[in-house]
């Protein structure tokens, strides 16, 4: 057995990452990190440690003198974010569902049963659990420089995944994807599996386009 420690700032790290991604830290107001290190209980050495981290990750902007921000989420970076997933995560995921085994497959068959769990009644942490699934497709492969870049875009996805499921209807045909996308996985099918994905990402970044040009409009 594999025994995990995280460190105190991994632990603040995921704190902070939540509630950026369910929108409970202002975007446009520097994160407050003394009434922030004294709620959480830390001192400010994990906290700026595990901001700086956020920052890398690109959820959290600096400024000199200023502290940090929250990265507002914009047309620009879902475009980006997007389109490297086109890049890396279809033939990725293709290429492990080859190489998956038994205890691959029950992992991705757990996390497909809690995203759609979260789905159905517990919208701020489907972002969480779309990542999941989707790296849990990905490390089989054993590959993981590739299996850390599509943990990181599916980081920076989540707050994108939850705009994107908020319309009605569209948390069903997201089910409806990932189980196809899955069945094909599980079924060794590595040429089905790229499509399918591909069109999965594409159709979403579509929606994403769609989402903003409204809000430019509106």
């Amino acid at each position: 057995m594999t025994i995990v420690v995280r460190t105190l700032a991994e632990r603040i790290f995921d704190v902070i990452r939540e509630r950026i991604v369910e929108g409970k830290l202002p975007v446009m107001e520097p994160v407050r990190q003394d009434a922030l290190a004294a709620e959480l209980g830390v001192s400010k050495i994990p906290l700026r440690e595990a901001l700086t981290r956020l920052e890398h990750e690109g959820l959290l902007t600096s400024q000199a003198n200023r502290g940090w921000f929250v990265r507002p989420m914009s047309s620009d970076q879902a475009e980006e974010i997007y389109l490297l997933r086109l890049a890396i995560e279809p033939a990725a995921v293709a290429y492990a569902c080859r190489h998956a085994d038994e205890a691959d497959k029950e992992a991705a068959v757990a996390a497909f049963e809690r995203l759609d769990e979260a789905a159905r009644g517990d919208l701020a942490n489907v972002g969480l659990r779309n990542r999941e699934f989707h790296v849990a497709l990905v490390r089989p492969g054993k590959r993981l420089l590739t299996t850390q870049h599509v943990e990181r875009l599916e980081v920076l996805a989540e707050r994108y995944v939850i705009a994107h499921l908020e319309p009605a209807g569209r948390g069903d045909r997201a089910h409806s994807e990932h189980r196809d996308l899955l069945d094909a996985w599980l079924a060794g099918e590595a040429d089905k599996v790229k499509g399918l994905l591909t069109q999965h990402i594409a159709s979403t970044l579509d929606d994403l386009r769609a989402h903003f040009a409204a809000s430019q409009t509106g």
